[in-house]
């Protein structure tokens, strides 16, 4: 890449011609014309049930709609439409229409644990057919879900975006394996709630450890700092997310327990204080769902869910302590620094000087790297600190 792709290339788009809501297609049916526009995810076939028996509908594209019948859709096509309908036999929806929620993940967990879980199922489906390699039709109906959630999710951030900026949007990245209760899980914590508390979206990889610790303190960020400890102490008592149903249950306690109602604090700042975003995937769906997150951008491609988290953090990224998957991250985001891929890119901030001068030596490769970019020398933007006050400091200077 010796270039950066022009803008309009990796910038989400405003679109005018997609419908995903009911009300926008009551309004857009009212005209007595569909023509030319995508309908998404829209059930369809619920009271009222509309007639369209005589609305323009040529180019019209139904995307994971249903019908009050088959021979509904059947006429559409007869008239000049393009219908993809819902595929048969999945968990999941192949065009949603909004990201998902804790409660989303973890329904059915009351009644079968763990493994009776919409977010468990999932995966158990996807393991089923094919995981990362799945057969074409599997692959189908994959691709329209991640499409759906590219979607949800330039909607859901949109105005946080418009009304913050950019460089609003703080990503955290660090080990799945830290363990609830330790120093590093309170720093995290400690570090999405000081973060969201300053008016940053805290963005994560939606998985447990330091991923669970920054969502959770953005979960509670506009409760007091013992509150927060006290969440703490009782996730604690359930420490290893590896005993799935002890882990999910202590999660969902603590959720009961410091209920959080999404306040209107400006435009898509409720659940920006509300825990924030999670872009996890079920190719990591072994590992118990992060409920803590306000929204959840859940892909099946772990491919697309890297770049994303990457694309949206633009106001500095946190690497707090993590092995390969982390330092993957780090190089990823390097290059996107490097090459101006995404526009400016904020402060990286290395949690733990030691272990990423000496452990996990990046920072002797990185700051040359960088300082070498066509767009200047950019070794400036690296910092490395032990203390969380600081990191916050230099993420909202």
């Amino acid at each position: 890449m010796p270039t950066p792709p022009p803008a309009d290339v990796i910038e989400p788009h405003l679109r005018t011609d997609e419908v995903q809501t009911r009300d926008e297609f009551d309004r857009r049916l009212a005209t007595g014309r569909l023509t030319g526009l995508t309908v998404q995810g829209l059930r369809l076939d619920l009271a009222p049930v509309p007639d369209l028996t005589a609305v323009e509908v040529t180019g019209t594209l139904f995307v994971g709609c249903r019908f009050a019948s088959r021979e509904v859709g059947a006429d559409l096509v007869r008239r000049g439409a393009n219908v993809v309908p819902p595929f048969s036999g999945l968990p999941y929806p192949t065009q949603p229409a909004h990201l998902y929620t804790p409660e989303d993940l973890a329904a059915g967990f009351a009644e079968g644990g763990f493994a009776g879980m919409y977010d468990t199922r999932v995966y158990e489906h996807f393991r089923a057919h094919g995981g990362a390699l799945p057969d074409v039709r599997e692959a189908l109906g994959q691709r329209l879900h991640d499409h759906g959630v590219d979607n949800a999710l330039a909607d859901a951030t949109r105005a946080w975006l418009a009304a913050h900026g950019p460089q609003s949007v703080v990503g955290i990245m660090g080990g799945h394996a830290v363990q609830r209760g330790s120093a590093p899980y309170r720093m995290a914590a400690v570090l999405g709630w000081e973060l969201a508390r300053a008016d940053r979206l805290v963005v994560t990889g939606g998985g447990p450890g330091v991923m669970e610790a920054a969502n959770l303190g953005a979960y509670l960020a506009d409760r007091p700092a013992a509150e927060l400890t006290a969440a703490i102490d009782l996730l604690a008592t359930a420490p290893d997310f590896t005993d799935h149903d002890r882990y999910t249950a202590t999660a969902l306690t603590v959720r009961q327990r410091y209920a959080v109602v999404p306040r209107q604090r400006g435009a898509g700042s409720g659940w920006a204080r509300a825990g924030g975003l999670a872009i996890p995937t079920w190719l990591y769906g072994h590992e118990p769902a992060n409920l803590f997150a306000g929204r959840i951008a859940k892909y099946f491609s772990n491919a697309i869910r890297e770049d994303t988290i990457l694309r949206l953090a633009r106001g500095g990224i946190v690497f707090a302590p993590g092995r390969a998957g982390t330092v993957q991250e780090v190089f990823q985001a390097a290059t996107k620094t490097y090459y101006g891929t995404d526009g400016a890119s904020g402060a990286y901030v290395f949690l733990d000087r030691a272990y990423w001068t000496r452990e996990l030596p990046v920072e002797a490769l990185l700051r040359p790297l960088l300082a070498a970019s066509p767009f200047g020398d950019l070794s400036g933007s690296i910092h490395l600190t032990d203390d969380v006050r600081e990191a916050v400091r230099v993420l909202t200077a």
